[in-house]
């Protein structure tokens, strides 16, 4: 089984490099933004989380649309859209 994984990693790694610099790249922030959020709960702090949500979910929303995933390419873009109005709101307050 792990040499499955390996195998299929290393195979996506060489189909689309940038690709898979990305998503492991956004993968990552979006592990730190969860992280962030519930060590800081009830008072996280938005003004750095929004900006790195927003621009973690377009570098998947791309990711997704390089691999031709139409609902995945759509969660990520509404998302990221739902997340700039917030930080707007945020900003406006």
């Amino acid at each position: 089984m792990y040499n499955d994984i390996i195998s299929w990693i290393k195979k996506d790694y060489k189909n689309h490099k940038l690709r898979f610099i990305v998503e492991v790249t956004a993968w990552v922030m979006s592990i730190f933004c969860t992280v962030l959020m519930a060590l800081t709960v009830p008072h996280p702090p938005f003004m750095l989380l929004y900006p790195l949500f927003i621009l973690q979910c377009s570098m998947l929303a791309w990711a997704a649309h390089s691999r031709n995933s139409t609902g995945i390419f759509a969660n990520y873009l509404l998302i990221a859209i739902i997340d700039i109005i917030a930080l707007i709101r945020l900003l406006t307050l």
